[in-house]
Protein backbone atom coordinates (compact mmCIF):
# COMPACT_ATOMS: atom_id res chain seq x y z
CA UNK A 1 0.00 0.00 0.00
CA UNK A 2 1.25 3.50 -0.74
CA UNK A 3 0.11 7.02 0.03
CA UNK A 4 -0.96 7.65 -3.57
CA UNK A 5 -3.68 5.00 -3.10
CA UNK A 6 -4.67 6.70 0.16
CA UNK A 7 -4.76 10.12 -1.54
CA UNK A 8 -7.01 8.77 -4.31
CA UNK A 9 -9.42 7.30 -1.73
CA UNK A 10 -9.42 10.59 0.22
CA UNK A 11 -10.48 12.51 -2.89
CA UNK A 12 -12.98 9.90 -4.07
CA UNK A 13 -14.84 9.29 -0.81
CA UNK A 14 -14.37 12.53 1.15
CA UNK A 15 -13.68 15.13 -1.55
CA UNK A 16 -10.43 16.45 -0.02
CA UNK A 17 -7.37 17.13 -2.18
CA UNK A 18 -4.83 16.74 0.59
CA UNK A 19 -4.38 15.28 4.06
CA UNK A 20 -4.46 17.39 7.22
CA UNK A 21 -1.38 17.45 9.50
CA UNK A 22 -0.30 13.96 10.73
CA UNK A 23 -3.01 12.03 8.80
CA UNK A 24 -0.64 10.79 6.08
CA UNK A 25 2.02 9.76 8.64
CA UNK A 26 -0.52 7.80 10.69
CA UNK A 27 -1.87 6.01 7.60
CA UNK A 28 1.68 5.17 6.48
CA UNK A 29 2.39 3.58 9.91
CA UNK A 30 -0.79 1.47 9.64
CA UNK A 31 0.22 0.34 6.12
CA UNK A 32 3.49 -0.81 7.73
CA UNK A 33 1.42 -2.91 10.20
CA UNK A 34 2.51 -0.83 13.19
CA UNK A 35 0.39 -0.14 16.27
CA UNK A 36 -0.46 3.55 16.69
CA UNK A 37 -1.53 5.90 19.49
CA UNK A 38 -3.03 9.06 18.02
CA UNK A 39 -3.84 12.15 20.03
CA UNK A 40 -5.71 14.65 17.92
CA UNK A 41 -8.07 17.41 19.11
CA UNK A 42 -11.78 17.37 18.22
CA UNK A 43 -12.20 18.42 14.60
CA UNK A 44 -8.63 17.47 13.64
CA UNK A 45 -9.72 14.57 11.44
CA UNK A 46 -9.03 11.45 13.54
CA UNK A 47 -11.59 9.24 11.78
CA UNK A 48 -9.89 9.59 8.38
CA UNK A 49 -6.79 7.95 9.91
CA UNK A 50 -8.57 4.59 10.15
CA UNK A 51 -11.25 5.07 7.48
CA UNK A 52 -8.75 5.47 4.62
CA UNK A 53 -6.82 2.28 5.57
CA UNK A 54 -10.21 0.52 5.85
CA UNK A 55 -11.01 1.56 2.26
CA UNK A 56 -7.63 0.68 0.80
CA UNK A 57 -6.52 -2.46 2.69
CA UNK A 58 -7.89 -5.96 2.19
CA UNK A 59 -10.41 -6.89 4.87
CA UNK A 60 -12.58 -5.00 7.36
CA UNK A 61 -11.58 -2.36 9.91
CA UNK A 62 -13.35 -3.08 13.22
CA UNK A 63 -13.99 0.10 15.22
CA UNK A 64 -14.73 0.09 18.95
CA UNK A 65 -16.94 3.03 19.92
CA UNK A 66 -18.56 3.72 23.31
CA UNK A 67 -21.73 5.43 22.15
CA UNK A 68 -24.62 3.76 20.34
CA UNK A 69 -26.09 7.03 18.97
CA UNK A 70 -22.66 8.01 17.65
CA UNK A 71 -22.21 4.72 15.76
CA UNK A 72 -25.49 5.21 13.95
CA UNK A 73 -24.57 8.77 12.88
CA UNK A 74 -21.11 7.76 11.69
CA UNK A 75 -22.32 4.73 9.74
CA UNK A 76 -25.07 6.74 8.03
CA UNK A 77 -22.56 9.43 7.01
CA UNK A 78 -20.17 6.80 5.62
CA UNK A 79 -22.90 5.05 3.66
CA UNK A 80 -23.95 8.38 2.17
CA UNK A 81 -20.40 8.59 0.79
CA UNK A 82 -20.68 5.15 -0.81
CA UNK A 83 -18.68 3.34 1.89
CA UNK A 84 -19.70 -0.17 3.00
CA UNK A 85 -20.19 0.38 6.73
CA UNK A 86 -22.39 -1.17 9.43
CA UNK A 87 -22.69 -1.33 13.21
CA UNK A 88 -23.42 -4.03 15.77
CA UNK A 89 -24.93 -3.09 19.11
CA UNK A 90 -27.95 -3.67 21.33
CA UNK A 91 -30.13 -1.19 19.41
CA UNK A 92 -30.65 -3.39 16.33
CA UNK A 93 -32.96 -6.39 15.84
CA UNK A 94 -31.75 -9.97 15.82
CA UNK A 95 -32.39 -10.23 12.07
CA UNK A 96 -30.45 -7.04 11.34
CA UNK A 97 -27.61 -8.33 13.50
CA UNK A 98 -27.48 -11.61 11.56
CA UNK A 99 -27.33 -9.67 8.27
CA UNK A 100 -24.41 -7.52 9.49
CA UNK A 101 -22.53 -10.56 10.82
CA UNK A 102 -23.07 -12.32 7.50
CA UNK A 103 -21.72 -9.32 5.54
CA UNK A 104 -18.71 -9.16 7.87
CA UNK A 105 -17.97 -12.87 7.49
CA UNK A 106 -18.16 -12.68 3.67
CA UNK A 107 -15.95 -9.58 3.42
CA UNK A 108 -18.70 -7.23 2.29
CA UNK A 109 -17.84 -4.48 4.81
CA UNK A 110 -15.09 -1.86 4.82
CA UNK A 111 -15.91 -0.74 8.39
CA UNK A 112 -17.73 -2.43 11.24
CA UNK A 113 -18.51 -0.34 14.34
CA UNK A 114 -19.21 -2.12 17.60
CA UNK A 115 -19.31 -1.56 21.37
CA UNK A 116 -16.53 -2.68 23.75
CA UNK A 117 -18.99 -5.10 25.42
CA UNK A 118 -19.82 -6.76 22.10
CA UNK A 119 -16.16 -6.87 21.09
CA UNK A 120 -15.10 -8.68 24.26
CA UNK A 121 -18.04 -11.11 24.34
CA UNK A 122 -17.36 -14.83 23.94
CA UNK A 123 -19.94 -15.30 21.18
CA UNK A 124 -18.35 -12.59 18.99
CA UNK A 125 -14.82 -14.02 19.10
CA UNK A 126 -15.37 -16.94 16.65
CA UNK A 127 -16.73 -14.47 14.09
CA UNK A 128 -13.74 -12.16 14.61
CA UNK A 129 -11.40 -15.11 14.08
CA UNK A 130 -13.13 -16.30 10.91
CA UNK A 131 -13.53 -12.91 9.20
CA UNK A 132 -10.68 -10.99 7.56
CA UNK A 133 -9.78 -8.03 9.79
CA UNK A 134 -7.23 -5.51 8.48
CA UNK A 135 -7.23 -3.09 11.43
CA UNK A 136 -8.68 -2.57 14.92
CA UNK A 137 -9.50 1.04 15.84
CA UNK A 138 -10.18 1.89 19.50
CA UNK A 139 -12.00 5.22 19.51
CA UNK A 140 -12.20 7.38 22.68
CA UNK A 141 -9.19 5.37 23.88
CA UNK A 142 -8.86 7.41 27.11
CA UNK A 143 -11.78 5.27 28.37
CA UNK A 144 -9.31 2.37 28.80
CA UNK A 145 -7.28 4.23 31.42
CA UNK A 146 -8.15 4.83 35.07
CA UNK A 147 -6.18 8.08 34.71
CA UNK A 148 -8.43 9.17 31.85
CA UNK A 149 -11.38 11.50 32.43
CA UNK A 150 -14.01 8.98 31.34
CA UNK A 151 -12.80 5.56 32.53
CA UNK A 152 -14.98 2.60 31.48
CA UNK A 153 -14.06 -0.81 32.92
CA UNK A 154 -15.43 -2.70 29.85
CA UNK A 155 -12.67 -1.05 27.75
CA UNK A 156 -10.06 -2.94 29.81
CA UNK A 157 -11.17 -6.21 28.21
CA UNK A 158 -9.85 -5.01 24.85
CA UNK A 159 -6.32 -6.02 25.77
CA UNK A 160 -7.14 -9.48 24.34
CA UNK A 161 -6.92 -8.02 20.81
CA UNK A 162 -3.11 -7.95 20.56
CA UNK A 163 -2.75 -11.42 22.11
CA UNK A 164 -5.39 -12.99 19.88
CA UNK A 165 -4.55 -11.10 16.67
CA UNK A 166 -0.83 -10.24 16.92
CA UNK A 167 -0.54 -9.57 13.16
CA UNK A 168 -3.39 -7.04 12.99
CA UNK A 169 -2.39 -3.44 13.74
CA UNK A 170 -4.31 -1.52 16.42
CA UNK A 171 -4.85 2.23 16.40
CA UNK A 172 -5.95 3.86 19.68
CA UNK A 173 -7.45 7.33 19.18
CA UNK A 174 -8.38 10.08 21.63
CA UNK A 175 -8.95 13.84 21.55
CA UNK A 176 -7.75 14.45 25.11
CA UNK A 177 -5.20 12.65 27.24
CA UNK A 178 -2.45 13.94 29.51
CA UNK A 179 0.99 12.29 29.67
CA UNK A 180 0.02 9.74 32.32
CA UNK A 181 -3.12 8.68 30.43
CA UNK A 182 -1.16 8.23 27.18
CA UNK A 183 1.31 5.87 28.84
CA UNK A 184 -1.52 3.95 30.46
CA UNK A 185 -3.41 3.54 27.15
CA UNK A 186 -0.33 1.86 25.64
CA UNK A 187 0.01 -0.47 28.66
CA UNK A 188 -3.69 -1.34 28.99
CA UNK A 189 -4.25 -1.96 25.25
CA UNK A 190 -0.94 -3.88 25.14
CA UNK A 191 0.18 -1.95 22.06
CA UNK A 192 3.52 -3.23 20.72
CA UNK A 193 6.19 -0.56 20.11
CA UNK A 194 3.51 1.85 18.94
CA UNK A 195 4.14 4.93 16.87
CA UNK A 196 2.84 7.85 18.96
CA UNK A 197 1.46 10.87 17.12
CA UNK A 198 0.44 14.01 19.00
CA UNK A 199 -1.20 16.83 17.09
CA UNK A 200 -1.03 20.39 18.40
CA UNK A 201 -3.70 21.22 20.94
CA UNK A 202 -3.71 24.87 19.98
CA UNK A 203 -6.99 25.95 18.36
CA UNK A 204 -6.17 29.58 17.48
CA UNK A 205 -9.71 30.20 16.18
CA UNK A 206 -11.25 29.62 19.64
CA UNK A 207 -11.41 32.52 22.09
CA UNK A 208 -11.33 31.46 25.75
CA UNK A 209 -13.25 33.49 28.33
CA UNK A 210 -14.16 32.88 31.99
CA UNK A 211 -16.67 35.00 33.92
CA UNK A 212 -18.00 34.88 37.51
CA UNK A 213 -21.17 32.78 37.67
CA UNK A 214 -23.51 35.61 38.70
CA UNK A 215 -26.76 36.32 36.81
CA UNK A 216 -25.87 33.60 34.33
CA UNK A 217 -29.19 33.63 32.49
CA UNK A 218 -29.05 37.39 31.90
CA UNK A 219 -25.46 37.06 30.72
CA UNK A 220 -26.35 34.18 28.37
CA UNK A 221 -29.28 36.11 26.89
CA UNK A 222 -27.00 39.10 26.30
CA UNK A 223 -24.30 36.85 24.79
CA UNK A 224 -26.76 35.21 22.35
CA UNK A 225 -28.37 38.54 21.44
CA UNK A 226 -25.00 39.74 20.18
CA UNK A 227 -24.74 36.60 17.98
CA UNK A 228 -28.18 36.29 16.36
CA UNK A 229 -28.91 32.98 14.60
CA UNK A 230 -25.44 31.60 15.36
CA UNK A 231 -25.57 27.91 16.35
CA UNK A 232 -24.28 27.25 19.85
CA UNK A 233 -24.25 24.80 22.77
CA UNK A 234 -24.71 25.51 26.50
CA UNK A 235 -23.35 22.68 28.68
CA UNK A 236 -24.99 22.21 32.11
CA UNK A 237 -24.27 19.75 34.93
CA UNK A 238 -27.88 18.82 35.71
CA UNK A 239 -30.69 17.63 33.44
CA UNK A 240 -33.18 19.99 35.08
CA UNK A 241 -30.88 22.95 34.38
CA UNK A 242 -30.89 22.12 30.65
CA UNK A 243 -34.71 22.13 30.62
CA UNK A 244 -35.03 25.29 32.71
CA UNK A 245 -32.54 27.17 30.54
CA UNK A 246 -34.07 26.01 27.23
CA UNK A 247 -37.47 27.26 28.46
CA UNK A 248 -36.04 30.64 29.50
CA UNK A 249 -34.35 31.05 26.10
CA UNK A 250 -37.56 30.13 24.27
CA UNK A 251 -39.49 32.69 26.33
CA UNK A 252 -37.02 35.25 25.00
CA UNK A 253 -37.57 34.30 21.37
CA UNK A 254 -34.50 32.07 21.00
CA UNK A 255 -34.89 28.81 19.07
CA UNK A 256 -33.59 26.44 21.78
CA UNK A 257 -34.02 22.82 22.90
CA UNK A 258 -32.83 20.68 25.84
CA UNK A 259 -30.84 17.46 25.44
CA UNK A 260 -30.00 14.88 28.12
CA UNK A 261 -29.93 11.12 28.67
CA UNK A 262 -33.38 11.19 30.31
CA UNK A 263 -35.16 12.02 27.03
CA UNK A 264 -37.01 9.16 25.33
CA UNK A 265 -35.58 7.31 22.32
CA UNK A 266 -37.65 9.36 19.85
CA UNK A 267 -37.06 12.86 21.27
CA UNK A 268 -33.31 12.53 21.81
CA UNK A 269 -32.24 11.76 18.20
CA UNK A 270 -34.75 14.34 16.92
CA UNK A 271 -33.19 17.12 19.04
CA UNK A 272 -29.77 16.13 17.72
CA UNK A 273 -30.88 16.00 14.07
CA UNK A 274 -32.72 19.33 14.31
CA UNK A 275 -29.53 20.97 15.59
CA UNK A 276 -27.30 19.36 12.93
CA UNK A 277 -29.70 20.48 10.19
CA UNK A 278 -30.01 24.06 11.53
CA UNK A 279 -33.67 23.69 12.53
CA UNK A 280 -32.68 24.44 16.15
CA UNK A 281 -30.14 27.16 16.90
CA UNK A 282 -29.22 26.57 20.55
CA UNK A 283 -28.88 23.30 22.47
CA UNK A 284 -28.86 23.29 26.29
CA UNK A 285 -27.30 19.95 27.11
CA UNK A 286 -25.54 17.71 29.57
CA UNK A 287 -22.12 16.48 28.47
CA UNK A 288 -23.83 13.47 26.84
CA UNK A 289 -24.38 15.74 23.83
CA UNK A 290 -22.03 16.38 20.96
CA UNK A 291 -19.77 13.33 20.99
CA UNK A 292 -18.66 12.92 17.40
CA UNK A 293 -21.22 15.36 16.03
CA UNK A 294 -19.79 16.65 12.79
CA UNK A 295 -21.34 20.11 12.68
CA UNK A 296 -18.76 22.56 11.43
CA UNK A 297 -20.62 25.82 12.02
CA UNK A 298 -21.06 25.78 15.82
CA UNK A 299 -20.01 29.37 16.58
CA UNK A 300 -19.93 29.25 20.37
CA UNK A 301 -19.93 26.97 23.43
CA UNK A 302 -20.91 28.09 26.93
CA UNK A 303 -20.29 26.12 30.13
CA UNK A 304 -23.09 27.04 32.56
CA UNK A 305 -21.24 25.10 35.30
CA UNK A 306 -17.60 24.34 36.01
CA UNK A 307 -16.54 21.10 34.25
CA UNK A 308 -15.00 18.24 36.27
CA UNK A 309 -11.67 18.29 34.45
CA UNK A 310 -9.68 20.02 31.73
CA UNK A 311 -9.89 17.04 29.34
CA UNK A 312 -13.70 17.13 29.32
CA UNK A 313 -13.73 20.92 29.03
CA UNK A 314 -11.29 20.86 26.13
CA UNK A 315 -13.29 18.20 24.30
CA UNK A 316 -16.52 20.19 24.74
CA UNK A 317 -15.18 23.58 23.61
CA UNK A 318 -13.67 21.71 20.65
CA UNK A 319 -17.18 21.29 19.25
CA UNK A 320 -17.08 24.99 18.31
CA UNK A 321 -15.33 26.26 15.19
CA UNK A 322 -14.65 22.90 13.57
CA UNK A 323 -14.79 24.69 10.19
CA UNK A 324 -11.73 26.75 11.19
CA UNK A 325 -13.66 30.05 11.42
CA UNK A 326 -13.59 32.10 14.63
CA UNK A 327 -15.69 30.82 17.53
CA UNK A 328 -16.23 31.93 21.14
CA UNK A 329 -16.15 29.89 24.34
CA UNK A 330 -17.39 31.11 27.72
CA UNK A 331 -17.08 29.38 31.08
CA UNK A 332 -19.00 30.50 34.18
CA UNK A 333 -17.11 29.92 37.43
CA UNK A 334 -18.53 29.87 40.96
CA UNK A 335 -17.27 28.57 44.29
CA UNK A 336 -20.66 26.83 44.67
CA UNK A 337 -20.05 24.72 41.54
CA UNK A 338 -16.59 23.80 42.81
CA UNK A 339 -17.98 22.70 46.20
CA UNK A 340 -20.77 20.66 44.53
CA UNK A 341 -18.27 18.83 42.31
CA UNK A 342 -15.88 18.20 45.24
CA UNK A 343 -18.74 16.69 47.27
CA UNK A 344 -19.92 14.65 44.31
CA UNK A 345 -16.44 13.14 43.80
CA UNK A 346 -15.79 12.63 47.53
CA UNK A 347 -19.14 10.89 48.08
CA UNK A 348 -18.72 8.66 45.02
CA UNK A 349 -17.61 5.06 45.18
CA UNK A 350 -14.74 5.50 42.72
CA UNK A 351 -11.37 4.10 43.74
CA UNK A 352 -9.85 6.87 41.59
CA UNK A 353 -11.18 9.65 43.81
CA UNK A 354 -7.76 11.23 44.36
CA UNK A 355 -7.11 11.46 40.61
CA UNK A 356 -10.53 13.02 40.02
CA UNK A 357 -10.04 15.56 42.81
CA UNK A 358 -6.58 16.48 41.46
CA UNK A 359 -8.05 16.98 37.98
CA UNK A 360 -10.83 19.15 39.43
CA UNK A 361 -8.19 21.25 41.20
CA UNK A 362 -6.43 21.86 37.85
CA UNK A 363 -9.78 22.94 36.38
CA UNK A 364 -10.23 25.33 39.31
CA UNK A 365 -6.74 26.78 38.74
CA UNK A 366 -7.54 27.29 35.06
CA UNK A 367 -10.82 29.10 35.85
CA UNK A 368 -9.32 31.43 38.46
CA UNK A 369 -5.98 32.08 36.77
CA UNK A 370 -4.66 35.56 36.11
CA UNK A 371 -2.33 34.51 33.29
CA UNK A 372 -3.05 33.61 29.65
CA UNK A 373 -5.51 30.72 29.67
CA UNK A 374 -4.34 29.30 26.36
CA UNK A 375 -0.88 28.81 27.93
CA UNK A 376 -2.42 26.88 30.85
CA UNK A 377 -4.52 24.71 28.54
CA UNK A 378 -1.60 23.82 26.26
CA UNK A 379 0.73 23.28 29.20
CA UNK A 380 -1.74 20.77 30.65
CA UNK A 381 -1.28 18.68 27.47
CA UNK A 382 2.53 19.12 27.62
CA UNK A 383 2.69 21.72 24.90
CA UNK A 384 4.59 24.97 25.45
CA UNK A 385 3.48 28.38 24.24
CA UNK A 386 5.74 31.34 24.84
CA UNK A 387 3.65 34.35 23.84
CA UNK A 388 0.36 35.36 25.45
Amino acid sequence: MNLETAQTALKRYFGYDSFRPLQAEVIQAIYQKKDVLLLMPTGGGKSVCFQIPALTMEGTCVVVSPLISLMKDQVEALRANGIRAAFLNSSITYLAQQQVENDFFHGRLDLLYTSPEKMASQEFLPLLRSAKVCLFAIDEAHCISAWGHDFRPEYRQLRFLKNTFPQVPVIALTATADKLTRKDIIVQAELRNPEVFIASFDRPNLSLEVRPGRKRIEQILDFIEKRPNQPGIVYCLARKTTEMLAEKLKENGINAAAYHAGLDDISRPKVQEDFINDRTTVICATIAFGMGIDKGNVRWVIHYNLPKNIEGYYQEIGRAGRDGADADTLLFYSAGDLATLRDFISDGSSQHREIQLAKLERMHQYATSLICRRKILLNYFNETMLEN
